[in-house]
């Protein structure tokens, strides 16, 4: 199985109280970097077979641009694992659940995204695996511990889209 594990977009600043938090949506910022990196996972030629994301608005938000940015029409399902309370226990009966998927987006909050992702790498969550707001990792679930195939956050991928813009020549000077 392709796991990919997708922290949501910018949402702005958090509130204090955890019932408006929970409501919070994205700002322009974050819509901006769901699209850059759902075209960044396309250039990858990514395919998604199923969606999950966290109940949180922000988290369903960003899912459902990437989603539909990747032409990707199924159901987004939503799972309390991936809620910033969620257990590793839970994440783990989440992938047990759809084992038969080929590739995966899950869409959650951190910290528990960054144990999510020790933990798979590791086994023991010994791994420190930074995920910024709106960075999607890759990791291959068929390999006993997981391996993190790639960590792609959208300043790099803005970086590298305008490198590509860019002659890839070095400039000389003629004299």
């Amino acid at each position: 199985m392709n796991l990919y594990i997708m922290r949501h977009a910018n949402a702005g600043l958090r509130r204090p109280n955890p019932l408006l938090d929970a409501k919070r949506g994205l700002v322009k910022e974050g819509k901006d970097q769901c699209i850059l990196m759902a075209r960044t996972l396309s250039a990858l030629k990514v395919q998604i077979d199923a969606v999950i994301s966290s109940p949180l608005k922000r988290a369903l938000q960003t899912a459902q641009f990437v989603a539909t940015e990747l032409g990707y029409e199924a159901r987004i399902e939503v799972s309390p694992a991936l809620a910033p309370d969620g257990s590793y226990a839970d994440f783990q009966a989440l992938l047990n659940k759809h084992a038969e998927i080929e590739s995966i987006l899950v869409v959650g909050h951190n910290p528990n995204l960054m144990q999510y992702m020790g933990k798979l790498v590791t086994g023991n969550g010994g791994a420190n695996l930074r995920l910024r707001k709106g960075a999607i990792a890759r990791f291959d679930l068929d390999r006993h511990p997981a391996q993190l195939q790639w960590l792609v956050d959208p300043r790099l991928a803005r970086n590298l889209y305008a490198s590509v813009g860019k002659s890839s020549r070095p400039k000389t000077s003629r004299k």
